[in-house]
């Protein structure tokens, strides 16, 4: 059977075909559109998350160190880690806030050893906590890790004093807590270094036995110390004696094994 013609000349098959592709055509139009418009909310919601997204590293003045302070301590679950090395605006903010941390939290604090007897001294009122403390030999700057999640610095010295500068950033803050660590499994007691006699905490003790780990001669040990030979052997053995060594190098060792000189 034909296809009947339409007086017009038209066949009626080929208008079907282009209602057909004008129907394809506004399908696939309606798709890009819907899918233009999913692609333009989720480019709003990213760029809103970015908005309402803290940035990494916040910087904020010694008049609002405590503000910052205040919600990293007090919101502590599991550890807070503190170096200090003076006392300064930044020394004084942290260890009066020390006294708020929940006591579910370890708190551990470092410092270094010009601070160590001031840092003793002001630890000793706190009740709330009982902190670790250690002494580290190692070059230190004002930190406090929470929770391996966040963290705040102490800026550089020639800022003004008490500026901070607030870390968000979860690799910067695990760097800072790895850093925390291993000066801390090289760090030793806080009652060990107090127990130590005084002469040995001094840089000059320090410069001897520097001398003796070094191997130097006496004569080339005074004489770059600027002391004569008699005064540097006195305190040879005064040093000695006080380590309890027997040899120059076993007193270097000893004062490696107490944290008097670095490994």
């Amino acid at each position: 059977m034909g296809v009947a013609i339409d007086p017009r000349g038209v066949d009626p098959r080929r208008g079907d075909e282009t209602t057909e592709r004008a129907d394809d055509h506004a399908s696939h139009l309606e798709q890009a559109l819907l899918q233009a418009r999913k692609l333009i909310e989720s480019t709003v919601l990213l760029h809103s998350r970015r908005l309402t997204t803290p940035s990494p590293v916040v910087r904020t003045d010694g008049a609002r160190l405590g503000d910052s302070l205040a919600p990293l301590i007090g919101g502590a679950r599991y550890s807070v880690a503190v170096t200090l090395t003076g006392a300064g605006a930044f020394e004084n903010a942290v260890i009066e806030e020390l006294d708020r941390t929940p006591s579910r939290a370890v708190v551990r604090v470092l410092c270094n050893v010009p601070a160590a007897e001031g840092v003793a001294e002001r630890l000793r009122p706190l009740t709330r906590v009982r902190p670790e403390v250690r002494v580290s030999q190692s070059e230190l700057r004002g930190i406090v890790v929470v929770d391996g999640a966040s963290a705040l610095v102490q800026t550089q010295v020639q800022e003004p004093e008490g500026q901070v500068a607030v870390v968000n950033d979860l690799g910067a803050v695990r760097a800072l807590e790895l850093l925390f660590a291993g000066a801390w499994s090289r760090g030793r007691k806080l009652a060990d270094h107090l127990g130590l006699a005084p002469r040995l905490r001094t840089a000059f003790a320090r410069t001897v036995l520097e001398a003796l780990r070094a191997g130097h001669t006496d004569e080339t040990a005074a004489r770059a110390i600027n002391v004569s030979l008699r005064t540097y052997r006195r305190h040879v053995a005064e040093i000695m004696r006080e380590l309890d060594a027997s040899s120059r190098f076993q007193a270097g060792a000893r004062a490696v094994e107490l944290g008097l000189l670095a490994d």
